[in-house]
């Protein structure tokens, strides 16, 4: 694996500027990487896109919402069922209000419990876990070799870099080959 030190720029003006500050200190034009990073679900890591393949505030959402169609489905039934056997209809009629009574029944309980606000912690743990990993903006990745991380970790620094991160990584044609924009960066110290 190889060491990789990376900073985040807000602009490619910014991260092309401490590119050529590194390549004035010796740094190949091979050792370095420069690439934008997508903000927080826009990775297309699915092939409906996004970085995850449900979204964390649904956790718990169908099975709420057929246990909510079923508690009320069963009240419906019962109460179409009741309402016919009193207005005296013949048993096809009684089956039928229970039909009616169920199917309307369901579809208010799945709504019911479907709209029904989570509880506050769950939602801010979706909300962390959704904001995890890397903010978007200019990444500039440098291979290096560890006798150099100090002095590159300094100059992206100095050139403006923040978020400086320490890496280990397959740098291959140089480019950083295994990036993942999900994982939260290490800071490098």
């Amino acid at each position: 694996m190889a060491l990789i030190i990376a900073a985040r720029f807000d602009t490619f003006e910014e991260a092309e500027q401490a590119a050529a500050a590194l390549m004035e200190k010796g740094v190949s034009g091979d050792e370095l990487h420069t690439f934008f990073v997508n903000p927080a679900g826009w990775h297309d890591r699915y092939p409906l896109g996004g970085d995850r393949a449900a979204d964390p505030n649904s956790k718990g959402a169908p099975a709420t919402a057929v246990a909510g169609a079923a508690l009320v489905g069963i009240v419906g039934a019962v109460l179409g069922g009741a309402l016919t056997w009193l207005l005296s209809a013949p048993a096809l009629f009684i089956v039928g209000g229970i039909a009616v009574g169920a199917y309307v029944g369901s579809l208010a309980g799945a709504m019911y419990s479907l709209g029904r606000p989570r509880q506050r912690g769950r939602f801010e743990e979706a909300r962390a876990k959704a904001t995890e990993g890397r903010r978007a903006g200019v990444l500039l990745a440098v291979h290096t070799t560890p006798e150099n991380q100090a002095e590159i970790a300094d100059l992206l620094r100095r050139a403006g870099g923040k978020e400086v991160e320490r890496a280990h990584g397959r740098w291959s044609q140089g480019r950083w080959e295994d990036f993942d924009p999900t994982r939260s960066p290490h800071p490098q110290q």
